[in-house]
């Protein structure tokens, strides 16, 4: 894998040719491959001149090369007073059994986060494509997204598929060097999962042809993510053990449980949003979003040392709301520029829960294992977060954000009973940063989080943690998203 990724930086970097610059700030919202001069009707507008091609040869390879950037993202972190810990209720230390390799978490000391290189262009007069890798310092490389998406279908539609970041809420489509904080909000990593809404499948958009900023957009996707659509599929849980008794022949036991979870074919997750922007005038600038999921599919299981195996299975479902304002000051470098936003995200997971023992201690394989607990409920657990940015000076900026997640808190947690599930109080998370940006290529950021995480009938004392991060930029980058 690396030397793919070092061909490919080599390619790009000796031909001198790239691919036209598909990172035009689109008025959906985002990076939109190919869609520069595009309006909600589908008909062309004025477009960048493009050197004369025959477009009817144009194949992957031939005539462009991909674009290249690489982004580098380095974190020093400092939990200097108190523990930092999960937010009450929401898995904190469940082996879901994902084995993502590479996640976003940041570990005290310093560390390069990752080096984020993306390679994009067009295929033809019919799609783009981009693939964007994370590699972290231990050498791990991980596909964060790889899609192929199209360019001019008619009356404002698009389709990608691949794999990419949803587009619900605000944030989760945003990778590390798009976030204003070190970290992401809280909402994100407890309903979501560290990366986020991630998954493989089909994206349809629309956007209407109106006089004002209006999308909407439904996804299909496979299903597996650990926070709204967790899946574990058949499977079961073997331990050995040995016995005193006298013949050394017949000491080792063994015992299986069995999950009891069926195999479920995807597509298992489907998700609809909606996002829309009032026409404000020149200096200010807003926009509103809904979103929400269902996920046919949510099993998880917890394996113990004793064989004992806890099985959750049922279905999800979510919904959330996101706002962001801007103001531009129209002073040099975001000198007095304000922004301000917000998301709430709400989840509810119905699931059958079973505690199993086993019972069958034998030689071979037969299972043998009974239930040490049964019911049905429902967690519900949502969570917010609030930031606003201002421009204190030319290239500075100054950050506050305040979170909470638990407000409403019925956890997949059972009590000691196991008769049905546990419920926890709020965490909350208060955050100021401030960033320095000598060029648009680079950014320095500090950061001050204290963390105040419940404990069972009280609150203890809180945590600090100070963070130091860098971020650069080489090579071409499309435009962020509004």
């Amino acid at each position: 894998m690396k030397r793919l990724l070092t061909a490919f930086l080599v390619a790009g970097l000796a031909t001198g040719v790239s691919a036209p610059v598909s990172g035009e700030e689109q008025d959906d919202g985002g990076w939109q491959p190919g869609q520069a001069g595009q309006n909600a009707g589908g008909n062309e507008g004025p477009r960048e001149p493009v050197p004369a091609v025959d477009r009817g040869r144009i194949t992957a390879g031939t005539e462009f090369n991909p674009a290249i950037s690489v982004i580098l993202d380095g974190v020093y972190r400092n939990d200097f007073s108190g523990e930092v810990e999960d937010p009450a209720g929401f898995g904190g230390g469940h082996d879901h059994g994902h084995g993502h390799g590479h996640d976003h978490g940041i570990d005290e000391g310093m560390q390069l986060r990752e080096a984020e290189i993306t390679l994009s262009g067009t295929v033809d007069r019919y799609l783009d494509a981009m693939t964007v890798l994370a590699v972290d310092e231990g050498g791990n490389v991980e596909i964060e997204e790889a899609f192929i998406q199209t360019r001019s279908l008619p009356a404002g539609l698009r389709l990608k598929a691949g794999r990419f970041l949803s587009d619900i809420g605000y944030i989760n489509r945003q990778h590390i060097h798009d976030w204003d904080f070190v970290d992401r909000p809280l909402v994100s990593d407890a309903l979501f999962g560290d990366e986020g809404l991630r998954e493989t499948g089909v994206q349809a958009t629309w956007l209407a042809p109106l006089p004002f900023y209006n999308q909407y957009g439904i996804e299909v996707l496979e299903g597996n993510n650990p926070g709204v659509a967790a899946f574990e599929g058949s499977g079961s849980h073997t331990i050995t053990g040995y016995d005193t008794g006298e013949d050394p022949l017949d000491a080792r036991q063994r015992s299986t449980v069995s999950y009891g979870l069926d195999d479920r074919s995807g597509p298992r997750l489907f998700t609809a949003f909606t996002k829309f922007g009032p026409d404000l005038g020149f200096d200010h600038a807003a926009q509103f979003g809904l979103s929400g999921g269902y996920a046919s599919s949510w099993q998880d299981v917890e394996t113990h040392g004793s064989g004992r195996v806890d099985v959750w299975e049922g279905d999800a479902w979510f919904a959330g709301v996101d706002a962001v304002y801007k103001y531009d000051a129209g002073r040099a470098y975001g000198h007095g520029n304000w922004t301000l936003q917000a998301e709430y995200f709400f989840r509810e997971i119905s699931v059958d829960y079973e505690n199993r023992e086993p019972t069958d201690w034998n030689n071979d394989e037969d299972e043998g294992w009974e239930l040490n607990g049964a019911f049905s409920d429902t967690a519900r657990q949502d969570g917010l977060y609030l930031q606003a940015l201002y421009g204190f000076a030319p290239r500075w900026n100054v950050g506050l954000r305040a979170e909470a997640v638990g407000l409403k808190n019925d956890t997949l947690e059972p009590n000691d009973a196991r008769t049905a599930f546990e419920s926890e109080d709020i965490t909350r998370r208060y955050s100021g940063q401030v960033r320095f940006m000598p060029t648009e290529f680079s950014i320095i950021r500090a950061q001050l989080n204290y963390l105040d995480v419940p404990g069972h009938g009280h609150h203890d004392d809180g945590a600090w943690t100070f963070m130091l991060q860098y971020n650069v930029s080489l090579g071409q980058h499309g435009a962020h998203q509004f």
